[in-house]
């Protein structure tokens, strides 16, 4: 669980797009941008996982047509990180737009860099997926653990993106791009196989 958010939340990839965007702000303004955008990704992870049966419901969407569906978003994601292809969550006419706003946390940075289709996807399925309590307990956990890290690494952007450089941060999203395909298999796998029996067991 913990491994397929944070792949899909990709921080270290998202530095570079946090560095180019804030290179004339105080270190006060990055210490607050860094702040408010990870509270704003969370918020919005936390908000779609506790109330993703009740969006499911409301559409009348079962957890493996999901799964299906976001498996596939996941691995047209896993392409472009293994061709690495950056900020490919964010587009060169997002990233202009942003350069003229006075706030960027929100957006481009929070939604949809950190917190797009596909980790909503992500974390609606495995909450859904979720049968008890406890596991479902383990889904919010691993949310606060994604973000906690992703918190921790855009504090160290500059750091981060002098040590990897371009191409030490693309060589570490293709391995997550990587692991990000093996995980979108499996759910389309698992949920085609459970639409299969569902199906089966109607007819």
């Amino acid at each position: 669980m913990f491994t397929s958010i944070f792949i899909i939340v990709n921080p270290i990839e998202a530095t570079m797009v946090f560095v180019s965007l804030t290179q004339e702000a105080s270190p006060a303004e990055k210490s607050r941008i860094c702040v408010r955008t990870t509270l704003v990704a969370f918020s919005v992870a936390m908000i779609f996982a506790l109330a993703g049966d009740m969006i499911l419901r409301f559409f009348g969407i079962t957890v493996d047509s999901l799964r299906v569906a976001g498996g596939i978003l996941l691995f047209l994601v896993a392409i472009d990180m293994l061709r690495a292809k950056p900020h490919k969550k964010v587009t060169e006419a997002e990233i202009e737009d942003a350069t003229t706003r006075d706030d960027i946390s929100i957006f481009p940075l929070a939604i949809p860099l950190l917190t797009g289709p596909g980790a909503i996807t992500t974390v609606i399925v495995n909450m859904g997926a979720s049968s008890t309590l406890v596991e479902k307990m383990l889904v919010l956990l691993a949310i606060c653990l994604t973000f906690s890290a992703t918190y921790a690494i855009l504090r160290s952007a500059e750091y981060i993106d002098n040590f990897l450089g371009v191409t030490g941060i693309m060589v570490f999203t293709r391995i997550m791009g990587l692991i990000l395909g093996a995980i979108a298999v499996d759910f389309v796998s698992v949920g085609a196989w459970n639409i299969y029996i569902s199906m089966a067991s109607g007819a």
